[in-house]
């Protein structure tokens, strides 16, 4: 799992249209929140999704992008953001899944994907990590506003 102050690996995924996605790309203009979900029909990840959305502007004003990466394919993950409207860019991975570039793994007898959040700054900074088995546990909300209000000269704000 990634650790907090550390410098953020090269992630890169496609999206649901089948493009590049590529960390690299953000660097030294926007912020980068990833939310990995469990999985598309999982209530409690979707209900975290819906959090995100409501919290869209806040992030636009603290020059956050979001991204939500699902484990399944790129149809799948198309199919589930259009049908709840999700207007984020959704993540699959090309010969992994996202989760596994960031150390969240399968457990219980891998069984059970683990889903987590990422903030990583427009340096490249890791700025909040939380990852867990139960998706109770797998979005922290209040720490990621905590870790977006310690970012050092936050370029969105006011612009």
């Amino acid at each position: 799992m990634l650790e907090t102050g550390s410098i953020a690996p090269g992630m890169e995924f496609e999206d649901t249209d089948g493009r590049p996605w590529r960390l690299a790309d953000y660097r030294g203009k926007h912020g980068v929140l990833l939310y990995f979900m469990r999985s598309t029909s999982c209530p409690i990840c979707n209900r975290h999704v819906r959090d995100l959305v409501a919290k869209q502007q806040e992030f636009q004003d603290d020059n956050i992008r979001v991204f939500v990466a699902v484990p399944e394919d790129a149809a799948t993950g198309a199919a589930w953001r259009a049908k709840r409207a999700v207007p984020f860019p959704v993540l699959v991975g090309t010969e992994a899944r996202p989760h596994e570039s960031i150390g969240l793994s399968r457990k219980v007898f891998g069984s059970m994907q683990q889903s987590g959040t990422v903030l990583i700054d427009a340096d490249g900074i890791v700025r909040h990590v939380h990852g867990a088995t139960l998706p109770v546990n797998g979005y922290d909300g209040k720490g990621i506003s905590a870790a977006i209000r310690s970012i050092p000269g936050r370029s969105g704000v006011g612009k």
